[in-house]
């Protein structure tokens, strides 16, 4: 009694002392060898699809016998406990399986291991705990033996306690493996974090996460721009939506991807070709994940600081400041613009919808605007200006490109451009700019970029300075009309500008402003009775057409100062 007892108690003190689980199993069988005699004993465990028992401990077997059976010929766990092997038996049924000689069963296909090892009889009895059976310990004896009730329940006895030294021994290797995984993945997320401190930016952290998961690395923007790549190619597939998911990372395909998501919205994705992702290696790209979102961040940040100083710079400038003044200059000169030069004015105006853009869509087609203009030297002062896209750019370097890249912007459906002459005056260059945009919408031109030439006489009219003889004419001529649309609530000026513009045609008059032929005849008898205008005389026609157009650059004009 004294032997089983400080048996057991070697059990468990191996457990108490954090021995690993190999240790255990191969104490468990070593244990179990020497109390009972036995020539050989092993411990067998199920495997991690739970299809076959497979050696785990043993002692006096062989490396080869346990390699062979593990490899070629593990024990088959069956459907039922009454079939199969006695391992099988036993780990089914709950209960102890014996074979007194090997010889004379013919069903025991484990028999030319048997004889290479040197055993004839076996005795496998359950590991029996709380949750289950979690495997058999097994004894092998080299005779033909029966195995009395005695020397079965002494071997029960031993697996009780066996079990539960196992059980533990299993606890303690999965929380080292826990902690093990809880420190390298603290490591990990040091170094990524590391390399961003150290402004090693997207590229630096690509680099460092290849390094860690011997992959190629490829980082892309939600516009499909790549961000950095590291260790070779990597042609990146669709991963559907670019919508925030519960699962940063995932399989898609042929690629592992995990999403970078910043304020709510994925900002990028790392692609990465092949299979899944070990335990470690999903952490550290999630790792990566955060890593990258908080670069973007950064990114973000720096380019809202810097956007906004463009911002008050152009704020200034369209206000009248000199740009040749001391501290603009030395402003301008630090964001990489030269206002000193002549510079053209461009104002857009971006839809969404039919409508004006919201202050979303319009910030994003400033973002895609300034992109543009960092390839240009001197650099455009491009920035959000009273709900609009305005632009100095340096005179000679082309504009054709700027209102294609402002509808690029997620959320913009189209996008109209004026642009002004050039100019060193910024402010009459916005006002005159600010004009065109406002006379192209009045004329029903919309989605083009609009120059002064495009106008005809209204954009030679914008570029006067003093709009008073220009209202003064306006109002000679229309003046009349003007003040009854106003008193009445009529729409007589309206209905002159749509009967000119369909060619002094009644009919499509009355088509255009959906009323019938009669009521435009009687409208426009009104406009000749109080404009003095003969609507059948050239001359009068070129006229009205005239006053129209000075009156919208007037109205422009006068409503900016």
């Amino acid at each position: 009694m004294r032997e089983w007892l400080g048996a057991i108690g070697a059990l468990t003190a191996a457990v108490n002392a954090g021995q690993g689980l190999r240790e255990v199993l191969d104490l468990v069988a070593a244990t179990a060898r020497e109390l009972l005699g036995l020539d050989f004993c092993g411990v067998l465990v199920p495997d991690a699809a739970r299809a076959n028992l497979v050696i785990a401990g043993w002692s006096g077997l062989t490396e080869a016998y346990v390699a062979r059976v593990n490899s070629d010929r593990p024990v088959r766990i069956e459907a039922t406990a009454d079939v199969g092997a006695p391992s099988s038996q036993a780990f089914l049924s709950g209960r102890p399986c014996a074979v007194s000689d090997i010889s004379r069963e013919p069903d025991f296909v484990w028999g030319g291991v048997a004889r290479e090892q040197g055993y004839l009889s076996m005795l496998s009895v359950p590991l029996v705990t709380a949750s289950g059976v979690i495997g058999t310990l097994n004894s092998y004896r080299s005779t033909v033996h029966e195995f009395g009730a005695e020397e079965v329940g002494r071997l029960q006895l031993l697996a009780e306690h066996a079990a539960i030294a196992i059980t533990s021994a299993r606890v303690l290797d999965d929380l080292r493996r826990q902690h093990d995984l809880v420190t390298r993945s603290e490591r990990i997320h040091e170094r990524l974090l590391r390399v961003a401190v150290q402004e090693g930016g997207v590229a630096g952290i690509a680099a460092a996460l290849h390094d860690l998961l011997g992959r190629p690395v490829l980082v892309r923007d939600a516009r499909g721009e790549e961000l950095a790549a590291a260790g070779g190619p990597v042609a990146a597939g669709d991963a559907g939506p670019w919508s925030p998911r519960a699962e940063l990372v995932r399989e898609t395909g042929a690629h592992v991807v995990a999403d970078v998501v910043l304020t709510g919205e994925v900002a990028a994705r790392v692609w990465l070709p092949g299979g899944p992702l070990a335990p470690l290696d999903r952490l550290a790209l999630e790792h990566a994940s955060v890593v990258l979102s908080l670069e973007l961040l950064r990114q973000r940040t720096a380019l809202e600081v810097e956007q906004n100083l463009r911002g008050e710079l152009l704020a200034d400038l369209l206000a009248g400041a000199d740009p040749s003044a001391a501290s603009v200059r030395d402003r301008a000169g630090l964001l990489g613009h030269d206002l000193t030069r002549p510079h053209r004015a461009l104002v857009a105006q971006v839809v969404a919808a039919g409508k004006p853009a919201p202050t979303g869509a319009t910030q994003r087609a400033v973002a895609e605007a300034t992109r543009l203009a960092a390839g240009v030297r001197p650099r455009p002062l491009v920035a959000l200006y009273r709900g609009e896209v305005v632009a100095l750019w340096p005179d000679g370097e082309p504009v054709d490109g700027f209102r294609p890249a402002l509808v690029t912007a997620r959320g913009v459906d189209d996008a109209t451009v004026a642009v002004s002459a050039p100019a060193v005056n910024h402010a009459e260059a916005y006002r005159v700019a600010r004009g065109a945009l406002a006379v192209a919408a009045h004329a029903g031109q919309s989605g083009a970029t609009i120059t002064l030439d495009r106008l005809g006489v209204a954009g030679l009219l914008l570029q006067l300075g003093d709009p008073a003889p220009l209202r003064e004419y306006a109002d000679r001529t229309l003046g009349g009309l003007v003040a009854y649309d106003r008193d009445h609530g009529t729409a007589l000026l309206e209905t002159l500008r749509v009967h000119l513009a369909a060619g002094l045609d009644r009919q499509a008059t009355a088509a255009a402003l959906t009323v019938h032929p009669n009521t435009v005849s009687q409208r426009l008898r009104r406009i000749e009775a109080l404009s003095g205008l003969d609507l059948r005389s050239a001359r009068d026609v070129v006229d009205a057409q005239s006053a129209l157009v000075v009156l919208d650059v007037a109205n422009w004009t006068h409503a900016e100062g």
